[in-house]
């Protein structure tokens, strides 16, 4: 499949030892060692999927960004990937249940498989990359005993399951579309941001707007509603005569969660409006309300971090398999 994006720098947020920043980003730029989670047994606080890198640096070493365990493995993953990226030959690890290696304990008590890629051409990480940048879904197709040139494919397909391979998904983070006047509406876009989604916010009013700038949250440009599958759409007024509109234009795009706050009579007065718009029950089957985990929050910060879970863990559920 060609991909013609240009390719689009990612910001260097990494540093050669830092377990926050984004593995991909860091290996994408001069290659190295991909470790990822290829397999769990019993408990244990990452998925398969999760990776961790260990970027090739001026020097001939290695670095180290992210993580796959609270700091049990992740010194004997360093020695392995270094070995991994002078021959060239990927390993797959066992640690805690079953492992050869008795002296690592996994405090969780569980199993996990790791596998670790030799990265010497980043192209297919750069290219996964664009595509996420630009809102799309990419799939890795790691090759995990051949860490060479080859060992990687890119594409945005679901790659078909062989034996020896595994297929990681690089899906665009949850994007939050937030729309509304006040306390509320700033409170949760600013929130969002802070945590690292990205976030637009939109106002009809200028005190709102004034108060966004200040705060650093990022407004939305003129024009209609952006809403991809990955977006969250989330209403803060407390005038609710505009917002059938707004929902109507939300409720039509493919927005994976659409929520307006206010009481459960006011959301049932939204749908009424809705059903006036010619809107059908089965579209309006897709807005959530009353909004948040947490039941009748009043306080802003409590609404905000209660919404925010809430449509966190519908993104965790949305995303395909």
């Amino acid at each position: 499949m060609s991909h013609d994006l240009p390719h689009i720098p990612a910001p260097d947020t990494s540093s050669p030892a830092d377990p926050v920043g984004d593995p991909l980003e860091a290996l994408a730029r001069a290659g190295g060692v991909l470790a990822v989670i290829t397999g769990v047994e019993g408990p244990h606080y990452r998925n398969p999927g999760a990776v961790m890198g260990f970027p090739a640096l001026g020097d001939g070493g290695l670095g180290a960004v992210g993580q796959l365990s609270s700091g049990c493995i992740e010194a004997d993953l360093a020695l392995h990937a270094a070995e991994v990226w002078r021959d060239g030959a990927g390993r797959q690890l066992r640690y805690g249940l079953g492992s050869p290696f008795v002296d690592l304990r996994l405090p969780c008590g569980g199993g996990l498989d790791v596998a670790l890629i030799a990265v010497r051409d980043p192209a297919p990480l750069r290219v996964a990359l664009d595509l996420r940048a630009a809102r799309r879904t990419a799939w890795l197709d790691l090759d995990l005993g051949n860490g060479g040139s080859g060992g990687i494919a890119v594409g945005e397909a679901r790659p078909a399951p062989a034996p020896g391979r595994f297929a990681l998904a690089v899906r665009p983070p949850p994007a939050f579309a937030v729309l509304g006047v006040g306390v509320e509406a700033l409170t949760f876009a600013a929130l969002a941001h802070a945590a690292g989604y990205p976030v637009t916010l939109s106002s009809p009013d200028a005190a709102t707007r004034t108060a966004a700038r200040r705060a650093g949250t990022p407004l939305a440009p003129p024009g209609p509603l952006v809403a991809d599958a990955r977006t969250a759409v989330t209403l803060f007024f407390h005038d609710h005569e505009v917002e059938p509109a707004l929902l109507a234009e939300a409720l039509r795009s493919e927005a994976f969660y659409i929520g307006a706050q206010g009481s459960l009579r006011t959301h049932q007065r939204r749908l009424a409006a809705l059903a006036e718009l010619g809107l059908t029950p089965a579209e309006t089957a897709r807005l959530r309300g009353p909004i948040g985990l947490i039941p009748s929050a009043r306080d802003p910060r409590v609404l905000a971090v209660s919404v925010l879970a809430e449509v966190l863990g519908e993104a965790l559920s949305a995303a395909p398999a």
